[in-house]
């Protein structure tokens, strides 16, 4: 694996940000904001044509074309100096341990000492419920360092896919590591939720100094609501056995635990890559009782390319 480099830094860069899609595109959500609200250039990109096998071959004008590789972007922000890595997409088991490796080495060579990552808490609420941010780090200081941005110290639990996987492995590179959680309604995990990323945004923003143009999330979170609004009208014909919170809204039940929507995410994103893994992923939903709450987006996975 290999790094085109487009700009070599002239000076040490501290802190990364790093994200991939996840459930709720909170993750890469937030730093797509970042990066557009800011002055950044992009400074690499990490070759990975030879990472995984695509999973179809493209037809233009009647002629075979193989489809592009995922990208795999460093851009560097001025001032403060801030390192931001967007993948994509996530890969799996081995693949996905060595784009880490790569990534961090890279990241180290910048003299990251710090990475944040986001990702999503999927919990039974309504989408009209002000996101709470959850965090969790490496070291014992940070959760403290959490608290005095008002974040909640997530006790317990697990944070699927690259998201979570590359914090772990930042303590090989002895580099801190933090993630951000922002709570999302569990029956909305597959669609984008820029509340959530704009909660987040929140924090990095007085954590990191910085500020940024929040316009264009301002209308994107304002779509987002009339759509939740119009899935929570409906969703009960869907989904029979929801149930009702304080307010009267319809939500999901509690009895399926984030740790199986995590899981539902992440085997969606996998079978972007290997259709094979359609078949656990349709296991999943099943055992839940959610298959029709997520029909469309996984027939979608065998239309994309048809």
């Amino acid at each position: 694996m290999g790094f085109k480099v487009y700009k070599k830094l002239n000076k040490k860069v501290p802190v990364m940000l790093a994200g991939w899609p996840g459930m709720g595109n909170v993750a890469l959500g937030c730093i797509d904001y970042i990066r557009n609200g800011l002055k950044s250039e992009l400074i690499a990109e990490m070759d990975t044509e030879n990472l995984s096998l695509p999973d179809s071959i493209l037809i233009e004008g009647g002629l075979l074309k193989m489809p592009p590789s995922p990208k795999n972007l460093f851009f560097c922000v001025e001032g403060p100096p801030v390192l931001i890595f967007e993948g994509e997409i996530q890969y799996p088991g081995e693949t996905g341990m060595t784009v880490i490796n790569n990534i961090l080495e890279f990241a180290s060579g910048c003299g990251v000492k710090r990475v944040i990552t986001g990702a999503a808490f999927p919990k039974p609420m309504s989408h009209s419920e002000p996101p709470a941010v959850y965090g969790t780090a490496n070291k014992r200081s940070l959760l403290e360092f959490l608290r005095g941005f008002d974040v909640e110290v997530m006790e317990g639990g697990q944070i699927s896919g690259m998201n979570g996987l590359l914090l772990g492995y930042a303590s090989r590179f002895d580099m801190e590591a933090i993630c951000l959680l922002a709570t999302i309604p569990m029956y909305a995990i597959g669609f984008p939720n820029p509340k959530a990323s704009s909660t987040i945004l929140g924090v990095l923003e007085r954590m990191l100094d910085l500020t940024v143009d929040k316009k264009q999330i301002d209308i994107s979170i304002r779509k987002m609501e009339e759509n939740m609004e119009a899935i929570e009208k409906n969703i009960t014909e869907i989904m029979p056995f929801l149930e009702k919170d304080e307010k009267g809204v319809e939500l999901p039940p509690a009895k399926v635990p984030s740790h199986v929507m995590e899981k539902i995410e992440k085997l969606f994103q996998e079978a972007k890559i290997d259709k094979k893994k359609a078949y656990a992923l349709k296991g999943e939903l099943d055992r839940w009782n959610l298959y029709k709450l997520y029909e469309d987006r996984f027939l979608n996975l065998f239309r994309e390319h048809q």
